[in-house]
């Protein structure tokens, strides 16, 4: 023990006494007939008041003379009667702490008002715990009379030593054993208001635990504060969880970044290398700050690596991995100089199965349910596995190595992302990877499957949130089911995902995926079964035309086709005659439209497809409308939104009300056009069905003009223009290009109009289709007035600036130079 104390003159007597009499303690014990505790504690000034007779009988061992034992009798006289121990107190801190202000106040609260005596801060390593503590410490201590004492345990590998570490802090010296140190502090304590502190508990969990219980039982005024990466579920143990400091969100203003705590600590460590970022570069320690999740160790080491890095290299670098966090401060321990070194204390503390369990689970990216967790875990789903993965589950969240979000029904489980990685790496060392990841693909694929049978009835809603939620997992298991060159796993996922990219508008990503799918069961050795191979073809086919790539779109779809009808399977083929029909809808071939999608009705009814045979009905009134047949689209629409509404189908109900608004709008009813397009609209948003949405606002834009009300028009396109733009959907981008340039015309603003339409005539050039025919008035009136307006010379030259600025770039409000009347085109 480090700790000493000032020894009083009859322990030094009788130490000096002993000595010279050539007895050991257990020597003088048995011939005094005392126990050699008694005499240790009276050497090391623990025990103050002996009784007479033990003093007698000491003197009598000793062989004292007369003037000897009148001298040391004396000096238990002068000896005082309370001790004032030289107690450990907490350390200095080295720096200002940044932020806690919260957690500050509560937990000052607690220890001094609360009745709480004993709590625990827990939470990763690296997270803060030992800086909160003794910040925690100096603020209360005027609380406690006999003081604060600070007892560090990160060094103390057993239970003996933590014992002595906590004497030492409280003023004592060790006993012999640990049954008499326990009885020598709780007995010193006694009955002061003391606060002790033990940092570090997380090796010696059950000596701090059991230690905890026997002080507090014994020692009334006693209250302890202890900091672990796990819980040490005492008695009457209140729990708090530290957490990272707060990072900005993605797309925060210079000064809401600033004011982060995480930034903050950021710029306050890079301003001590020497490094001042200024408010341009924020963005980046933003991303630094967000990809170490706020924990302050990783921000500590990552801003210590401004003297050889830009601040954008280093958020590069974490994008991809967290072994640039090293190089802490040389005084530091080891455990906290790396990020590594802070992990590897944690995972050495964790059983066999622990860490087994711990690999495993990082092959999950964005968090992970207890079911998902069983499959990638047991070799086989047993009740007894389930009990197993729930009981490891929960050891990992007490260790702070997992994170719980008891949000939802259904609890979700996640890692940091620091943390992940490195248990990742440990996988690699495990030599299990390739086993986990097969069930994890395996577990993906079968969810992805069956999210697909979901989606359409009215489990639809709940089925893409859930999607949503394991986006990233299903992203991960595509990307390694392709990067393996894995056939049919593959074509199985992307095939069965596609409509949730659709519905979601991934539309991009989606055809990615199937294109890849694609690509390799073609070259691949295995055959790759027809009906897989159809429906990617038609799902890579659906999503190209999305995005008005009619051509590749027609090809990928007649190949799904023939293998439909080589298959002999109806249903396929029906679905794929449905889409050929939407791509000659856009192309503005009303009557090869309306045949394939009479043919694909045709083929439900065959069927009995009750919801095949309404959505055939739906595209035949969308047909309709568009080429001004309005009696036949209401009447198709409502058969269809007949059926949605009985079926639950929230995309199909979408789409029926968006038709029937737009039959109401091109038949001059504004009032139920609106009201209509409205329920579209909220429908659409509730669903997070991104092409519904665009739609809806696009007609309320055009009613909205057509009433008049310009200002409302303006912001109704413009947000449908945005989301069109950022789908990838060039027909309609180009319609409401063409509904926009109709507003400035009557706003006035003629050569902004001009350029809205040759912007809109370069995107229908580029993907050859022309504008729907229940639109063509409206344009046609347009250009002329701009044209008499402007004049054809101006006119030619604002259409000229339309068509050569890229759509991404007017969709943002881009005014060309040239045309200062554009500059504020509203």
């Amino acid at each position: 023990m480090s700790a000493s104390n000032e020894i009083d003159d009859f322990a030094s007597l009788l130490r000096r006494y002993r000595l010279a009499a050539g007895l050991s303690q257990e020597e003088l014990a048995e011939k005094a007939g005392l126990s050699s505790d008694a005499v240790a504690a009276l050497e090391r000034g623990r025990r103050r008041a002996p009784r007479p007779l033990t003093v007698r009988l000491l003197a009598t061992a000793l062989n004292l003379s007369d003037t000897d034992f009148a001298v040391f009798t004396e000096s238990l006289r002068r000896s005082p009667t309370v001790y004032a121990p030289q107690v450990q107190g907490p350390p200095l801190p080295s720096d200002t702490m940044i932020g806690r202000a919260s957690e500050l106040a509560e937990l000052s609260s607690l220890l001094s008002h609360g009745g709480v005596r004993l709590v625990t801060l827990t939470g990763l390593g690296g997270v803060g715990k030992t800086r909160l503590a003794v910040a925690v410490a100096n603020e209360v201590r005027p609380q406690f009379e006999a003081g604060i004492c600070w007892a560090p345990l990160a060094a103390r590998p057993d239970g003996p030593e933590v014992t002595d570490a906590v004497a030492a802090a409280v003023g004592l010296r060790p006993a012999s054993d640990a049954g008499a140190e326990v009885d020598a502090l709780a007995e010193h304590i006694g009955s002061r208001q003391l606060l002790v502190v033990l940092d570090n508990c997380e090796h010696v969990v059950e000596t701090c635990a059991w230690l905890c219980t026997v002080l507090l039982q014994r020692c009334p005024r006693l209250t302890i504060l202890a900091t672990s990466r796990e819980l040490l579920r005492a008695p009457g143990e209140v729990v708090r969880q530290v957490q990272p400091l707060a990072v900005p969100p993605s797309r925060a203003e210079p000064e809401e970044i600033r004011e982060a705590d995480a930034v903050r600590m950021f710029l306050a460590r890079a301003a001590a290398h020497g490094v001042h970022p200024r408010d341009d570069r924020l963005l980046q320690v933003s991303r630094v700050c967000r990809s170490v999740h706020g924990i302050p160790l990783a921000i500590e080491l990552a801003a210590a690596r401004v003297n050889v890095l830009t601040i954008e290299q280093i958020a590069d670098e974490l994008d991809s991995s967290s072994r640039i966090l090293s190089g802490g401060s040389r005084t530091a321990p080891l455990r906290q100089q790396t990020i590594d070194a802070a992990l590897d204390w944690s995972y050495q503390l964790l059983s066999a199965e622990e860490r087994e369990f711990f690999e495993a689970v990082s092959t999950f990216s964005g968090g992970w349910t207890l079911t998902a967790a069983v499959t990638v875990f047991c070799t086989e789903q047993t009740d007894a596995c389930h009990e197993r993965v729930l009981d490891l589950t929960g050891r990992l969240i007490d260790k702070s190595l997992i994170l719980v979000d008891r949000d939802a029904a259904e609890a979700r489980y996640s890692m940091f992302s620091v943390i992940r990685q490195y248990a990742d790496r440990r996988l690699d060392d495990g030599g299990r990877r390739t086993i986990i990841e097969q069930r994890h693909l395996r577990y993906y694929v079968e969810l992805a499957e069956r999210a697909e049978r979901a989606v359409g009835t009215d489990q639809q809603a709940a089925t893409l949130d859930h999607l949503d939620l394991e986006l990233d997992n299903l992203r991960v298991a595509l990307g390694r089911a392709i990067s393996r060159e894995l056939g049919a796993e593959s074509m199985r996922m992307a095939a069965a995902l596609w409509r949730y990219f659709y519905l979601r508008g991934h539309y991009s990503e989606g055809r990615d995926w199937l294109e890849s799918a694609l690509r390799i069961a073609q070259a691949g050795p295995d055959p790759v079964a027809p009906a897989a191979l159809a429906g990617a073809s038609r799902g890579a086919g659906y999503l190209a035309f999305l995005q008005c790539e009619y051509d590749v779109a027609a090809e990928r779809l007649e190949q799904a086709l023939a293998l439909y009808r080589r298959l002999d399977d109806a249903a396929g083929a029906a679905l794929t005659l449905r889409h050929l029909g939407s791509i000659a809808r856009e192309r503005a071939d009303y009557d090869a439209a309306l045949q394939l999608h009479v043919e694909s009705l045709h083929l439900y009814q065959q069927l009995g497809d009750k919801s095949g045979i309404a959505w055939a009905r739906h595209y035949l009134g969308f047909v309709s409308w568009l080429r001004m047949d309005l009696d036949g689209a209401r009447d198709y629409s409502q058969a269809a939104l007949t059926h949605f509404q009985q079926a639950g189908d929230g995309e199909g109900i979408t789409w029926s009300q968006l038709n029937l608004g737009a039959v109401a709008l091109y038949a001059g009813d504004f009032t139920t056009a609106e009201r209509l397009l409205h329920q579209s609209l909220g429908r659409a948003q509730r669903l997070g069905y991104r092409e519904g949405v665009g739609w809806s606002l696009n007609q309320l834009g055009v009613v909205a003009r057509r009433q008049g009300r310009l200002e409302r028009a303006i912001h109704l396109l413009d947000e449908s223009l945005a989301e069109h733009q950022e789908l990838g959907d060039r027909w309609r981008s180009a319609s409401v290009l063409e509904a926009l340039a109709s507003v400035a015309q009557d706003h006035e603003n003629t050569a902004y109009a001009a350029f809205l339409l040759g912007a809109a005539a370069a995107v229908r050039d580029t993907i050859g289709a022309p504008a729907p025919l229940c639109e063509r008035p409206d344009n046609e009136h347009t250009i002329k007035a701009v044209r008499d307006a402007l004049g054809e010379r101006a006119f030619a030259h604002a259409w000229g600036a339309g068509q050569a600025t890229p759509l991404h770039a007017v969709a943002d409000g881009y005014p060309p130079d040239t045309l200062s009347t554009l500059d504020t085109p509203w």
